[in-house]
């Protein structure tokens, strides 16, 4: 009886011992972790906080508050490294007193007490397992405002924690600047970038809070790289989208898309395309604090994520990509072809900020651009020219058997004809496909009509027939046609790649109005010395005269628009 009082005894001083040598540790798993208020530790016995920078981040939707105002905000991690619990407060700087109050999604999350303040912190729930949880934080009247920082304890499993994970600084600031603020934080600016963020834009460099025809897209890496926050915005013309690619032809990319649905409201989808036919839709996945706007002719859509990039072969944040941005039309909702598209210059590497160039227009089709340009501004126009006003000029000589305006005009005409086949060339063997728009359906109609051109050449009949007048009408009109459409063609050419002040376009306006001036020109000097009293040796002298000086003059001016026009591709 004796011994077993003693066993008895020693039992119960070994657990009062255990119970006095262990650290308490409150409520972990159910989120009663009121003992860590005061230093953000998990008092767990014999372990420590990591010391290697966190995989977690606490941000804000501002970063600046006013009295009474909402601010949200984010905890989030890696989707393959969810957090299993967590303590987050709000504390004014320089002071370790919890401040504010704070309010949670419904079940997500419990709210507690700390320093005998009521809902001045927050924690998980039982069975909590989550990357990403959003809780809104209100501040409190007080005579003294000071900026406000929000810190917490992200615990991994139940070996692996952090403590003490801050948000950049929340700034205090009055009612009209808070306003202010407020209103511009749901806008979308080319503000930050190459700072903080990655650009991209059609025109380039443009700004979306200025213009209203701006295409515009913007990637920021997220304090601790494991969430971005993207932007985009544009005219509406039913959705918007930008995605990430291997190289600058569509197929095998990762595609964010912002588009108009049935009821008019724009909404955010995830889809990956795998060829030229239409993107595949993809689980949305961790996509949070989703912002868009359908308004005054412009769509937009920001939104944070922790998905990480990945297309065929390569995965991840931090690699580089191409940036494709394309637009278009959407029907009952469902997105259709787009009718255009742009893509970046380079590949580029979401973490480190730039404003990303404009590739719409690689060397392969700067060659294209140059080639059509050279061809349907100077060279057909000189042969156009030749045969209407100089069929007289060095009358009696020949070449080859031939006038010698006749073979100046079929040897000019040859080389526009060319230029504009190996032009068509290299534009389809770079977009390999049909890229929307009208420029491509204009290209198509100057390439038909200018191999129809050569082929009737070939097949008229000869000059004393009595059905010539046939042939010189068409071939007339077919020549019109064809400068009339490569026009057409270069100008929305041009358009895809000029800047906001559109100096290109203005340029090729003054190519235009210059070789129409002399056409006029060349016309009235004609109808004048035509019904000049004379003989027909001094008409025709006048004429040679009066002509010859007039289209000198006109290649060196149309010379300078060419080579200021070259230029300009070129910069591109």
């Amino acid at each position: 009886m004796s011994r077993l009082k003693n066993n008895l005894v020693a039992m119960d001083l070994l657990v009062l011992l255990l119970l006095c040598t262990v650290s308490p540790v409150r409520g972990y798993r159910s989120g009663l972790v009121i003992d860590s208020c005061e230093d953000m530790q998990l008092h767990r016995s014999g372990l420590s906080p990591q010391t290697a920078p966190s995989p977690f981040t606490v941000t804000t939707e501002h970063k600046r508050y006013r009295l009474g105002e909402d601010v949200k905000i984010e905890l989030q991690g890696p989707v393959s490294t969810p957090f299993t619990g967590f303590l987050l407060e709000a504390i004014e700087v320089g002071n370790e007193t919890p401040v504010g109050s704070f309010a949670i999604p419904a079940g997500a999350a419990k709210l507690l007490t700390c320093s005998q303040r009521p809902n001045s912190a927050v924690s998980h729930r039982s069975g909590f397992n989550s990357s990403y949880i959003q809780v809104t934080w209100k501040s409190e009247p007080s005579r003294d405002i000071k900026g406000v920082q929000f810190r917490a304890s992200f615990v991994q499993s139940s070996t692996t924690f952090w403590v003490n994970v801050t948000s950049p600084v929340l700034t205090f600031t009055n009612r009209r600047a808070a306003r202010s603020a407020v209103k511009s934080a749901g806008s979308i600016s080319s503000a930050s970038c190459g700072v903080t963020k990655v650009c991209f834009s059609q025109p380039p460099n443009c700004d979306p809070a200025v213009s209203s025809s701006c295409y515009f897209m913007s990637a920021m890496m997220l304090p601790g790289g494991t969430a971005v926050r993207y932007e985009m915005t544009g005219p509406n013309e039913g959705y918007i989208a930008f995605g990430f690619s291997a190289d600058q032809i569509m197929g095998n990319d990762d595609i964010y898309v912002c588009s108009v649905n049935s009821n008019g409201q724009a909404g955010v989808q995830h889809m990956y395309s795998t060829g030229r036919s239409k993107p595949q839709t993809v689980a949305l996945g961790n996509v949070y604090n989703v912002t868009t706007s359908v308004q005054n002719g412009v769509i937009s859509c920001s939104f944070t994520t922790t998905n990480v990039i990945s297309i065929q072969g390569t995965s991840g944040f931090n690699q580089s990509y191409y940036l494709l941005f394309v637009h278009g039309p959407t029907s009952s909702g469902q997105i259709k072809f787009h009718t255009d598209d742009f893509s970046s210059n380079k590949a580029i590497n979401i973490y480190s900020p730039l404003a990303v160039g404009n590739g719409d227009f690689p060397d392969i089709m700067k060659a294209h651009g140059a080639l059509m340009l050279i061809a349907w501004m100077t060279t057909a126009s000189l042969g156009m020219m030749v045969a209407r006003y100089l069929k007289k000029m060095a009358k009696g000589k020949r070449m080859c058997n031939k006038d010698l305006w006749f073979v100046v005009h079929v040897a000019v005409m040859c080389l526009t004809v060319a230029a504009t086949i190996i032009a068509f060339i290299l534009a389809f063997s770079y977009a390999q496909d049909w890229s929307g728009g009208a420029h491509p359906v204009l290209g198509c109609l100057v390439m038909i009509l200018s191999l129809i051109q050569p082929i009737g050449a070939l097949l008229r009949c000869g000059p004393q027939h009595h059905l010539r007048y046939l042939f010189n009408w068409t071939h007339f009109l077919n020549a019109v046609a064809i400068k009339s459409l490569a026009v057409a063609a270069i100008f929305t050419g041009l358009d895809r790649i000029d800047s906001d002040d559109g100096w290109l376009m203005k340029v090729m306006g003054g190519f235009l109005a210059w070789e129409v001036l002399f056409i006029i020109m060349l016309e009235v000097h004609d109808w004048i010395v035509k019904h000049r009293d004379g003989t027909a040796d001094q008409m025709e002298s006048a004429l040679l005269r009066g002509d010859g000086c007039l289209i000198i003059v006109y290649l060196l001016g149309n010379l300078c628009f060419l080579v200021a026009l070259l230029v300009g591709i070129g910069q591109k």
